[in-house]
């Protein structure tokens, strides 16, 4: 019996793939066959969706929200389509594009009017993934040049950090009594005794 699964992405764990997975849902998927990933588009070393992959067999259907969700990567992008389409013998269904669906126009015009549309929405994923990272390095040079310091902040010694970790290897104080005079948590402690 031919099966219909879904596949959803977000970039970060911080965002939310409800969206998707709402979509998804209203559009007859069941809620164990969708896979979500919580990673870059940027290629498809991605654990759910080689899961998907896995699971995927000859008439099932992979429906996903927009062609983004699937990658971000142009070439890659047209590689995945065809391996499913093509290798897989599995269908596609885009939701928010309507002619990317492989269920409907199986004929040649069909056929081609899918690739033509997969491979422009390809590349404008890809595009949109250069402009996301050039707006970052944008951002970044920004916030440099107005002073912004990034990364952790530089843990300096306290005054009489020497004094007290050479009492401390000597076994004189406790590791707990030398933190507590220097006032350090146990990570930065050992941080800094390990620079020393």
């Amino acid at each position: 019996m031919n099966k219909a699964f879904g596949y959803a992405r977000v970039s970060s764990k911080e965002q939310n793939e409800e969206r998707q997975v709402k979509a998804l849902l209203e559009n007859g998927i069941e809620e164990q066959y969708i896979f979500v990933d919580k990673e870059s588009g940027k290629d498809f070393n991605r654990t759910q969706y080689q899961l998907l992959k896995m699971a995927l067999r000859e008439s099932d259907l992979l429906v996903i929200k927009s062609i983004d969700r699937l990658g971000r990567n142009y070439q890659m992008i047209i590689n995945e389509w065809r391996d499913i389409t093509v290798n897989i013998k599995a269908d596609v269904r885009v939701l928010d594009m309507p002619m990317l669906d492989t269920t409907k126009h199986k004929d040649l015009l069909g056929t081609f009017i899918s690739d033509l549309i997969l491979q422009v929405l390809s590349f404008v994923a890809e595009q949109e993934r250069s402009f996301i990272k050039q707006r970052q390095k944008e951002g970044i040079a920004i916030s440099k040049n107005k002073g912004t310091k990034f990364g952790r902040p530089k843990i300096e010694k306290p005054h009489n950090f020497d004094y007290v970790v050479s009492r401390w290897k000597k076994k004189e104080v406790t590791a707990r009594k030398a933190m507590q005079e220097l006032n350090l948590k146990p990570n930065v402690f050992y941080k800094l005794v390990k620079k020393d």
